[in-house]
C-alpha cells in the first residue's frame, strides 16, 4: 500500500532556484548593475522562486515573471525570440501577449536552464535594468553554478546594448 502523499517530481528544485537567484544578485552587486527582481520558474511556468531588491519598482516582479514564462511558453530564449521576431512579427507578438493575458514579456533576460539531457528544467527572468544587462546577469550566474543555457552565450555587448 502506498503512503500518501507521494512524492511529485519536480524539474527545478526550491534549493537550485534560490541558489540560483543568489549567484544572480551576486554577479549583480559585482558588475555594479541596478537592483534586481528574479524570478525562476520550473518547466511548467510555475513560480519556484523570487526575490527582489531594495530599489526595484513594484512592476519588476510581473516583467521579470514574463520574460521567463515567454521563454518557456515557446521554448525560445527571450532574445532570440526579440531578434527573430520584432521587426518580421510584430503582429505575431502581440498576439502572444494577448493569448498570455499579458504574460508575454519577449525581451532579453527570459533565460531558459538546461538539464543535463539538453531539455529546459525551467527558466529564470530578470528585471531592474536594461534586458542585456539582466540576462547578463542571468547567464552569468547560472554559469556560476555550473548550469547550462540558452542562450548559452552572452551577448558581447551587454553593458552598451539597450543604453
Amino acid at each position: 500500500m502506498a503512503s500518501y502523499p507521494l512524492p511529485v517530481h519536480t524539474s527545478m528544485p526550491l534549493a537550485t532556484a534560490s541558489r540560483l537567484i543568489d549567484e544572480v544578485l551576486a554577479v549583480r552587486v559585482k558588475e555594479g548593475v541596478n537592483p534586481l527582481a528574479v524570478a525562476v520558474l520550473d518547466s511548467g511556468g510555475n513560480l519556484v522562486a523570487f526575490k527582489r531588491e531594495d530599489g526595484c519598482g513594484a512592476l519588476r516582479y510581473d516583467i521579470a515573471f514574463g520574460k521567463a514564462w515567454a521563454a518557456l511558453g515557446m521554448g525560445i530564449p527571450t532574445r532570440v525570440l526579440r531578434d527573430r521576431m520584432a521587426e518580421k512579427r510584430p503582429t505575431f507578438l502581440n498576439a502572444l501577449a494577448a493569448a498570455s493575458d499579458g504574460r508575454f514579456i519577449p525581451v532579453p533576460s527570459g533565460v531558459l536552464i538546461m538539464g543535463k539531457d539538453g531539455q529546459a528544467i525551467g527558466a529564470v527572468g530578470i528585471s531592474g535594468d536594461t534586458s542585456d544587462k539582466d540576462e547578463y546577469c542571468a547567464i552569468a550566474g547560472a554559469k556560476a553554478m555550473g548550469l547550462a543555457t540558452e542562450p548559452a552565450e552572452i551577448n558581447p555587448d551587454w553593458r552598451t546594448a539597450g543604453v
